[in-house]
């Protein structure tokens, strides 16, 4: 396996396929870099370079005790890049991702960069606070910790063949390989890694660093999205950095690069190339 070791000894696991420019893929909480195959086989077949990595304590990296907070993400992925001498890559997060994309942007600057998508994000900040009175109260984030310490399992079975693919809507067709892929995925990981992760993505601000964003910015965002409300999340982002484009698509789910790949991915091409 491919992997490099952080300052503090964590181990990342990373796919690194192809050449010319390169497209980094951060994935969303708590699953792996499988999560983005659809894509990275898309744009190699493209001519891109496509890397993308497991979040420490996810998929086949490390399951460390400690670090599990947005700091130590985008330090992660600063580290790979830095390994790898990327340069003028694209970087794409979904959910969880796209926090750990901005915090990246924000903490290690643009000098390796050249644009970025966040796709289903949870910036600028998920949690309900008095200054972000659109946010989803702290208690709906303690009750997915508490159904996490209680049965993981139960847990990652319930969430994907419900509300992150929008397979509770009326009419909705679910996928029983796409709901045990991403058991699969969560179970690889760490479930500290992932207890942890619940108060990462929620509760950190990233306001800061978006306003800190200059390169071509792409926010893609579904308006049926039940994981992140679409509402407090992409318009908001798309207006916090320099130069963003808000792309809405009427009814798609959370996990829209996978349920809706076609549409997405070709969007993401349109961005790349222009």
């Amino acid at each position: 396996m491919s992997t490099i070791t952080t300052s503090d000894g964590v181990e990342i696991f990373f796919k690194d396929w192809g050449e010319g420019q390169p497209i980094v893929f951060s994935h969303g909480w708590p699953l792996s870099a499988d999560d983005w195959d659809t894509q990275m086989m898309f744009f190699l077949r493209q001519g891109y370079r496509v890397i993308a990595h497991d979040r420490r304590g996810h998929g086949r990296s490390s399951q460390t005790s400690d670090g599990h907070d947005m700091d130590h993400y985008a330090d992660d992925l600063a580290a790979l890049t830095a390994h790898l001498d990327l340069k003028d890559a694209i970087h794409v997060g979904h959910s969880t991702g796209g926090g750990e994309v901005a915090r990246y942007l924000g903490r290690h600057g643009e000098g390796r960069v050249r644009k970025a998508v966040l796709i289903s994000a949870v910036p600028p900040l998920m949690v309900q606070t008095a200054a972000n009175p659109g946010g989803l109260p702290k208690a709906v984030f303690d009750d997915l910790q508490a159904q996490l310490a209680a049965s993981r399992t139960q847990f990652y079975r319930d969430l994907p063949e419900g509300p992150f693919y929008g397979y509770n809507r009326p009419g909705a067709k679910a996928s029983e390989a796409v709901i045990q892929n991403w058991w699969r995925q969560g179970m690889m990981g760490g479930a500290k890694a992932h207890y942890d992760g619940v108060v990462a993505f929620s509760q950190t601000d990233f306001t800061d660093d978006l306003k800190k964003i200059t390169v071509p910015v792409l926010v893609m965002h579904g308006d049926d999205d039940q994981i992140v409300p679409y509402a407090d999340s992409g318009p908001l982002s798309a207006k916090l950095v320099k130069n963003g484009e808000l792309k809405t698509y009427k009814g798609f789910p959370h996990g829209m690069p996978t349920t809706n790949a076609e549409t997405i991915n070709a969007d993401l091409l349109a961005f790349i190339r222009a």
